[in-house]
């Protein structure tokens, strides 16, 4: 199977979009729902398309769908169907796809890129699993839960998958599994880290990132939703694992709060433009933000990133 290129879809070190849960937020958004920002699909998704927009107005060229905690098993949960779940997951793509265009159409540069959020299986159970791992469940429960997920946002049509957040390297070796059944779709996969050198369920982040890039789809991989201090050190051990690009797009430094379902004790809401150049130099293509990061912030990423 021939390996699918970051370069073939962006020319050089780009921009990707800012937490979208934490913007809906900071608009007056309440997100504490067992769906999170997932829930807007059905009651306001024009909040969702203007938050995707307002990305790529700052500078972003990639924006990531509002898909990460969707899933036919969270929204069967809330009492939907599995087409009623189905049905909001390609809103999910469609949304980011009607602002990119917008976007083009007032003239915002390109390429512009929409990327499927792919999400752990512990998002749905919005507990904090997915900052832990070791779920207690099956491989074949895990591979379900994803093959289901992917087969519909791969039939949305994005430009790529952004299978993120996964705290454990178990999940990702199903993930990067099912990833070779859709050949011509690339996609990224990044990890949550609990340290430099650990994921959030304990393991080698190196063991992480030779998982991830032994799928042939994987163009990118690296950390997001992690806090900043510690990307450096992890792209360093990515890079002795992979001559490949990296993504990495951190959350601002806080805690998550699941029982609250805030994040809590933010350090930064901007990410230092040295700090973005020394992430370039160490390989990352990809770089933006995650939980705690705005529109405002990628702005000052994208003027980081090297022309």
């Amino acid at each position: 199977m021939t390996r699918l290129r970051l370069d073939g879809l962006l020319p050089g070190p780009a921009a990707i979009d800012g937490g979208l849960a934490s913007e809906l937020e900071a608009r007056g958004y309440d997100l504490r729902h067992e769906l999170w920002s997932a829930r807007l699909l059905a009651s306001d998704p024009d909040a969702i398309r203007d938050v995707h927009l307002a990305y790529f107005r700052a500078g972003a060229q990639v924006a990531i769908s509002a898909s990460y905690q969707a899933s036919r098993t969270g929204f069967r949960a809330v009492g939907m169907d599995a087409d009623e779940a189905d049905s909001l997951l390609r809103r999910s793509v469609r949304l980011a796809q009607q602002a990119r265009d917008q976007a083009l159409g007032e003239g915002v540069a390109g390429p512009l890129l929409v990327a499927a959020s792919v999400g752990p299986y512990g998002a749905i159970r919005h507990d904090g699993s997915e900052y832990r791992g070791r779920y207690g469940i099956g491989r074949g429960e895990l591979s379900a839960f994803h093959a289901e997920r992917l087969e519909v946002l791969a039939g949305a049509g994005p430009d790529l998958l952004a299978v993120e957040t996964i705290p454990d390297v178990n999940e990702a070796e199903v993930v990067a599994e099912l990833l070779c059944g859709f050949a011509d779709i690339p996609a990224w996969m990044s990890f949550s880290c609990a340290d430099e050198s650990r994921t959030r369920a304990g393991q080698p982040f190196a063991e992480a990132v030779a998982v991830a890039v032994s799928s042939p789809n994987v163009v990118a991989v690296g950390v997001n939703c992690s806090a900043p201090h510690l990307v450096e050190g992890l792209l360093a051990l990515a890079g002795t694992v992979t001559d490949g690009p990296l993504v990495v797009y951190p959350n601002a430094g806080g805690t998550w709060d699941p029982s609250t379902g805030m994040w809590t004790d933010n350090v930064s809401q901007f990410l230092p433009a040295d700090l973005v150049r020394r992430w370039v130099a160490l390989g990352a293509g990809l770089v933006g933000g995650c939980c705690g990061i705005g529109p405002d912030a990628v702005t000052a990423i994208a003027a980081a990133l090297p022309r």
